[in-house]
């Protein structure tokens, strides 16, 4: 089953994902006019086949055949002009006259429809829904600031999908300028925008407007999305706030993260002044992405051969050139630089700094159910 799937996602024979929201019925709507032009036409061609074979006599291929080749304008006498009798070509004079006119009106819905413009939005638009429907374990990052601009750079550069809400009516010029792969035009705290976003399969949220009721009604909407969708797993949701005294309002409200601007600019002015030789250390380290150090949190399944060892009996040291200097427990509780004799609980996560590549080769091993193969070297 494995390979016949593999060998239809190469040939493109999987279906693309469906979105929650195809806007299916907005888009009939726009096509809507031109069902009239269309019933006309095949009216038309219905009328001159049986006033040909009628006329005449014609067979129902020639009739068809002629009918057609009347109707369109292209010319006259395809069937042979002089075989015609004074009936039929008076039959064929209303017959270009009436396909003629069905022609100039079919011309002016198409011609209104497209200048009004929301057919090549709504397709547009769809057409973008779709692409985020393939997306999994993604960021929405709701309102285009100055904020979202140095977020967005930092996720691209660490190749983290995210998806940009904003209800202004130049999302996609602003799109376009600041290299948004995702967008769309709605208000972040409604249901709708939340299903075209794809919420169901992210693994987060970012809000960041300047204004608190904003990002208290964008909290509160996703939690509620949460229970009423029977989401498995929690959103980890990020809010920003311009007042200290927000953050505990918004933690309680249920942002995992609150970050303000200027406490984080006082506790790097004060770290500059206490350890200048320390300025750059942090930045340079853990948020560029070129650079050889990185940290990560590692989930540890109730699955996983991990599961109450010692933190000295995983030898992650040895194998995998990585350093636990943290494990979060279960119930939230942190516990800093954890000694070898510390037992690792299911369900926990590890703070683990070291390569890029040591990290992605310790999360291999601890999902692992069996002890792995290296350790028996070690």
């Amino acid at each position: 089953m494995n390979l016949i799937r593999k060998i239809r996602k190469v040939l493109k024979w999987e279906s693309s994902p469906k979105p929650d929201i195809t806007l299916n019925a907005e888009l009939y709507a726009q096509l809507l006019p031109f069902r009239t032009p269309l019933i006309l036409i095949q009216l038309c061609m219905v009328f001159g086949t049986i006033g040909y074979m009628q006329i005449e006599g014609h067979s129902l291929i020639n009739a068809i055949f002629q009918t057609g080749y009347t109707i369109t304008t292209v010319g006259f006498g395809s069937l042979g002009e002089g075989e015609f009798s004074p009936l039929g070509k008076l039959f064929t004079v209303t017959l270009i006259i009436f396909g003629y006119t069905v022609f100039i009106f079919a011309m002016g819905v198409i011609i209104d429809v497209i200048n009004k413009g929301e057919l090549k939005r709504i397709l547009k638009e769809r057409k973008m829904l779709y692409r985020i429907a393939r997306l999994k374990k993604h960021f929405v990052i709701c309102y285009h600031n100055e904020y979202a601009i140095e977020v967005t750079k930092q996720l691209r550069q660490n190749h983290i999908p995210f998806i940009v809400i904003d209800p202004r009516e130049d999302i996609e010029a602003i799109a376009v300028e600041h290299k948004y792969p995702y967008y769309i035009k709605a208000k972040p705290h409604t249901e709708e925008a939340m299903l075209k976003a794809h919420l169901s399969s992210a693994k987060g949220l970012i809000t960041l407007s300047d204004s608190i009721a904003d990002n208290i009604a964008l909290i509160a909407s996703v939690r509620l999305f949460e229970k009423e969708h029977h989401i498995p797993s929690a959103y980890y949701i990020i809010s920003a706030s311009e007042s200290v005294e927000d953050i505990s309002k918004l933690k309680k409200l249920g942002a995992d993260t609150v970050v303000s601007p200027s406490k984080l600019t006082a506790q790097r002015i004060t770290a500059m002044a206490a350890r200048p030789d320390m300025e750059n250390l942090l930045e340079q380290f853990l948020y560029k992405s070129d650079t050889p150090l990185d940290m990560e949190e590692v989930y540890v399944p109730k699955t996983s051969w991990m599961v109450l060892k010692k933190l000295k009996e995983t030898h992650l040291r040895d194998i995998a050139n990585v350093s636990i200097i943290g494990i979060t427990k279960k119930d939230g509780k942190f516990m800093p630089m954890p000694k070898g004799d510390v037992l690792i609980m299911s369900e926990s996560k590890l703070l683990v700094i070291g390569t890029q590549k040591g990290i992605l080769y310790t999360k291999g091993l601890v999902k692992k159910q069996e002890k792995p193969e290296e350790l028996k070297y070690v």
